[in-house]
């Protein structure tokens, strides 16, 4: 059975134990720019599925801010560079950020898995 991959990144809380899900772990900004760079190389054999995300990165922000510069850095490669475009599913608590990460996902068309 192949797994699913996907790149989980929150400060706190570690992903749900999934069967059929194998997860990539960043705690930063900076960490998720390295695990998709990666992925996305060509001998890379695990590409991620999508990304699950929360908006408030604690005290990982000196390391690239909150988790919703990774949606807008996907933004900015995605009209600079064409970079890879991920289903996105937002896990985070704080109501204010989830309005402001689903207003990138929606204005660039992108799936949001709810």
């Amino acid at each position: 059975m192949k797994k699913t991959v996907c790149l989980w990144i929150d400060d706190l809380r570690d992903p749900p134990v999934r069967v059929d899900t194998e997860y990539i772990i960043a705690r930063s900004v900076n960490q998720a720019k390295a695990a998709i760079a990666l992925a996305e190389k060509p001998a890379w054999c695990r590409p991620i599925d999508y990304i699950s995300i929360d908006h408030d990165a604690g005290i990982y922000a000196a390391a690239g801010g909150d988790y919703i510069n990774l949606l807008n850095w996907l933004e900015y490669r995605q009209h600079t560079e064409r970079g890879k475009v991920y289903p996105i599913r937002i896990h985070s608590m704080n109501a204010v950020g989830c309005v402001n990460m689903r207003a990138i996902i929606e204005r660039n068309g992108w799936k949001e898995i709810r």
